[in-house]
């Protein structure tokens, strides 16, 4: 993508990344990604606010040529993850005169990872600043958003806060900014499903410290930038410091259709006490809709069939999955089929262990279920609505 203006003196170099497919090996990515790097001239100095994946530095590179880019007296490095920081060996090789920017916990990251010589990087404190002459850059450390190293940097005078990873939304697009919310809100919600929801804790602290600031633009490092920022601000507080809703989600694998009969008629049953569910066939499932999905629910139903004494392989991954997104869910339970024994609930149970739930009765049934085993599904769902009920959820 070419470079374009977005304030005077202020210019969006990164790349768009049309056509990745998969994030950390693990990561689908349906909509493709951007990697956002921004050139911040001011009257004295020129900075640079992070790179771009090491397969688009040729890209960021022509941008600052196109430019005529001659001299960048400081990189500032907000993350050490290389879709981030990949590029930095490039532009500290065409650049010689740049110094680096980074925590302290960043400077170790950029040595360790990239080789980055120590004495071309320069610590960031807390609330620290950095004078370009008529502009001044100041940096907020945010740690575990979602590294330990994070800072976020506001351009004062601007009133620009770049974000690096935080409101993110793993997105290829021409749109400078977010102007089309509906689809930039659920890539964004998905990217913090997969993303920061484990660490939504601690990002409730970040947001309320951001409250102190006057911010006109926001500009992640993924994704489109925001100029209207109370629309991001507002969705990650629903996300973050939200209530689940009256919401159950319902991942499930059925190898000869016994699991499958029982899904069938929980989720009917429900629907009609006026219970929403999301129903997700492992088999087939994008996992980055189950983890957004997840961000809601207050009830996580697994549906399994056992698989040799425990679940089925996918099953053991969509809970693992849960158990390390750390959702603000409050109930689960396992249903599911067996052929003559074992110890699926048992060990589904251990998978969630760190989401400290309220486990509620399972429902296992011998082959294909019968009479009584649609009877248990009926008080499963009796059980699921009142809970809901009792918690006040919408």
């Amino acid at each position: 993508m070419a470079p374009r203006e977005i304030r005077p003196g202020i210019y969006s170099v990164g790349a768009v990344d049309f056509d990745r497919r998969l994030f950390d090996s693990l990561i689908p990515l349906p909509d493709g990604t951007s990697y956002n790097a921004y050139l911040v001239q001011g009257s004295e100095k020129t900075a640079l606010i992070d790179a771009v994946d090491p397969t688009m530095r040729d890209v960021l590179l022509s941008n600052l040529d196109r430019l005529g880019v001659e001299r960048i007296d400081y990189v500032v490095a907000n993350h050490a993850e290389q879709d981030h920081s990949g590029a930095l060996v490039q532009v500290a090789d065409v650049y010689p005169e740049a110094q680096f920017v980074a925590s302290p916990k960043c400077k170790d990251m950029l040595v360790d990872h990239l080789a980055l010589p120590a004495e071309r990087i320069e610590t960031a404190e807390d609330n620290g600043t950095l004078s370009l002459g008529d502009r001044t850059l100041e940096f907020i450390h945010a740690p575990w958003v979602h590294w330990p190293e994070t800072i976020l940097t506001y351009l004062r005078e601007d009133r620009v806060l770049f974000t690096c990873d935080l409101f993110g939304s793993h997105l290829a697009t021409t749109d400078l900014y977010a102007t089309d919310e509906a689809r930039v809100y659920e890539a964004a919600k998905r990217y913090y499903a997969e993303i920061m929801m484990p660490f939504h804790r601690i990002i409730e602290r970040h947001l309320e410290r951001l409250e102190g600031y006057d911010i006109e633009l926001i500009a992640p490092s993924h994704g489109p930038m925001y100029d209207r920022p109370e629309f991001i601000l507002e969705a990650y507080r629903d996300w973050v410091f939200g209530d689940p809703k009256n919401l159950v989600v319902l991942p499930y694998i059925s190898m000869h259709g016994s699991t499958l009969a029982m899904v069938d008629y929980l989720v009917d049953a429900l629907a009609v006490r006026g219970v929403r569910v999301e129903r997700f066939d492992l088999s087939a499932t994008d996992l980055g809709k189950l983890a957004t999905t997840l961000v809601d629910a207050a009830t996580l139903v697994i549906g399994t069939p056992t698989f040799l004494v425990g679940p089925h392989p996918h099953v053991a991954q969509a809970a693992m999955l849960a158990n390390a997104l750390r959702p603000k869910l409050k109930f689960a339970a396992v249903i599911g089929s067996y052929g003559w024994a074992g110890k699926a609930v048992e060990q589904v149970g251990e998978m969630v262990s760190s989401l400290r739930l309220e486990m509620l009765d399972p429902v296992l049934c011998k082959g294909f279920p019968r009479e009584g085993d649609f009877e248990a599904l009926e008080a499963l769902a009796d059980k699921i609505a009142s809970k809901h009920r009792e918690s006040g959820l919408q």
